[in-house]
């Protein structure tokens, strides 16, 4: 019956366009040979396990309410990690351990969850679900050694709206020895603050306007923590800039005028191909790793970073070139994934989950925001197979924007509204439009509990979370 392969084609792209499910036992042979070849295709594409080295870096955080400079020479009233906002940089090197201290000194509990990096589930910081809440004079021990080198970041997990607004969050970067050395190795945390007289923050969260539009948007954006930064650089030099959003609820979509970066990395993790930073749509929990080299005719001139995402683009940042004379440009190809699988038949295999994303009356604040018309703590966890292709149909029902995040596990857009989306890189965050659909696909290789929400924190505060179980 299913000799015909371009039947077989047609019949499967129709199956899984209109969602059309079919019990396992009576699936045609055709898709569980498709389904095979994508596993295997999907092999050594990141590790499902990695061997600790023996080197364990120990560090300690202390949370806790302070002063910074946002918008001098006003003195802003934060929340932050050792003082600092964004917190301090932590590098290690892949195989390495981590062995951190935090240490609750604000007004209420805390966690941290690490964003984007495949930890241990009881290391994944969400309270209730993997962890008990640190409580105020409390302290707790997180230990892990990252699977994948890149770019990764931290923060709460517990009241999220409030205490990442407020400053709490900071940039984890796992080094790989084997990858080209740039000049420069840069961070910019990308954030948005809404301030009031003196330049303090607003202190009214999770209001009704955040909940009916795209969350807590502010009035002045910053990179690392301060209002159009001036950071120098030197003709010649060729610089991995690392970007991380770390908004309430602001997407950005970074732009170079004067330059032309690549995209090598996405989530932390590279792609197949570097391409061009063309109208990147930066969401809520998003990172990108660019290749930058400042041009040697451009010693003692001002190069603008802007976001363009707005009715009027604004300067996020300024690289101050030197009138140096250049240094030398090192010569090499970007990073790019060793192996990164082609799954060119995905788009035949049926949906496994489909979630819905919409909003209704009630709940805590008056608006609850939803998945298949279920709010979190009251939802439905759903399981997925270990180590079993999978496809996952997000529907924007709504006229908000929703970047949705997934613990544990990366996964590849392949569909928006049923048009074929080819991306060649892996994500932890994907950004839904106004009423549209995206599929993505995966293989859950890292069993536990995880969250999957929103990372406008606000939805995710009126219930935009549901929990997804791989075994």
């Amino acid at each position: 019956m299913y000799k015909n392969s371009t039947f077989i084609s047609i019949l499967l792209a129709y199956l899984s366009y209109y969602n059309i499910s079919i019990a396992a036992e009576d699936q045609p042979s055709a898709y569980q040979a498709i389904r095979t070849q994508l596993e295997q295709e999907f092999k050594q594409a990141y590790p499902e396990q990695i061997i600790a080295n023996g080197e364990v870096k120990k560090l300690e955080l202390v949370a806790a309410e302070t002063q910074w400079g946002v918008f001098p020479p006003y003195q802003t009233n934060v929340w932050a990690y050792n003082g600092q906002v964004p917190a301090p940089v932590i590098r290690i090197q892949l195989g390495d351990t981590l062995e951190l201290k935090l240490t609750n000194r604000l007004p209420q509990p805390t966690t941290i969850h690490w964003h984007g990096i495949r930890v241990p589930n009881a290391m994944d910081g969400v309270p209730g679900v993997t962890q008990p809440k640190i409580a105020v004079g409390e302290s707790f021990v997180y230990r892990f050694t990252p699977k994948d080198a890149g770019t990764f970041w931290f923060h709460p997990h517990f009241n999220s709206a409030e205490q990442i607004e407020r400053g709490l969050y900071g940039v984890l970067i796992v080094e790989d020895s084997n990858e080209p050395q740039y000049s420069q190795d840069l961070v910019m945390v990308l954030d948005d603050w809404l301030l009031e007289k003196n330049a303090q923050i607003y202190d009214q969260f999770v209001t009704r306007h955040d909940l009916a539009h795209d969350g807590r948007w502010g009035n002045l954006q910053t990179v690392n923590g301060r209002h159009q930064p001036v950071i120098p650089v030197t003709p010649g030099e060729r610089i991995r800039l690392r970007l991380v959003n770390v908004a309430n609820g602001r997407v950005f979509s970074p732009a170079f005028p004067d330059l032309s970066p690549q995209i090598f990395a996405v989530d932390g993790m590279l792609a197949a191909q570097p391409f061009p930073l063309n109208n990147f749509l930066l969401s809520p929990g998003n990172r990108i790793d660019l290749d930058i080299t400042i041009p040697n005719t451009y010693a003692g001139k001002k190069l603008e970073i802007i976001n363009t995402f707005s009715r009027k683009p604004t300067r996020l940042a300024i690289l101050q070139v030197a009138k140096n004379a250049p240094v030398e440009t090192p010569q090499f190809k970007p990073p790019q994934a060793k192996h990164f699988p082609n799954w060119l038949k995905a788009a035949y295999m049926p949906v496994t989950q489909h979630y819905e994303l919409d909003a209704k009356r009630g709940g805590k604040y008056g608006i609850s925001w939803t998945i298949n018309d279920q709010a979190w703590p009251d939802s439905t966890t759903q399981t997925l197979e270990y180590g079993r292709f999978t496809r996952i149909r997000l529907s924007n029902k709504s006229a908000r924007l929703h970047p949705m995040h997934l613990h544990g596990q990366f996964f590849r857009v392949i569909a928006r509204n049923g048009a074929v989306e080819r991306e060649n890189f892996w994500r932890d965050t994907v950004l839904l439009k106004r009423r549209e659909t995206v599929d993505i696909v995966l293989m859950p290789i890292d069993k536990g509990l995880w969250a999957h929400h929103c990372h406008i924190l606000e939805h995710a505060e009126a219930g935009m979370m549901n929990m997804i179980k791989v075994e």
